[in-house]
């Protein structure tokens, strides 16, 4: 079997146009010899690239992620706190300039299903 050719560290993959190739990111990852083997015979079984495999299984771990349900909702709990905070700063900068702040609109937050109503509320239309 035939090792890949080295590329240069900010390579972006075969065929990506320029524009492409501007958003990648660089990572360096330390292995052990025996991982970096193992992925190495891999690649070399699959006619990949070693940075092939390590961003195929980065991309099937970002995959499983937005299926885990506790993941989200943690996720959505940043999202929250995130927009609190931004809705703090915009207030003390507006405040510092002399600007009147006006309410921000209430965070967006997953609609509970409305609650059943029990027989006496019912009847009592």
């Amino acid at each position: 079997m035939q090792e890949q050719p080295h590329q240069p560290k900010n390579a972006a993959p075969e065929g990506a146009t320029d524009q492409e190739q501007q958003h990648f990111k660089t990572l360096a990852v330390r292995l052990d010899e025996g991982a970096h083997a193992q992925l190495r015979f891999i690649a070399q079984l699959r006619g990949n690239s070693i940075a092939d495999e390590i961003r195929r299984s980065i991309e099937d771990r970002i995959n499983a992620a937005q299926d885990d349900a506790d993941l989200i909702a943690r996720a959505q709990e940043a999202r929250q706190e995130i927009e609190r905070e931004a809705a703090a700063r915009t207030a003390a900068i507006a405040g510092f300039i002399g600007q009147t702040v006006t309410s921000p609109p209430a965070a967006k937050t997953a609609a509970k299903p409305p609650r059943a109503r029990r027989q006496s509320e019912a009847r009592s239309e």
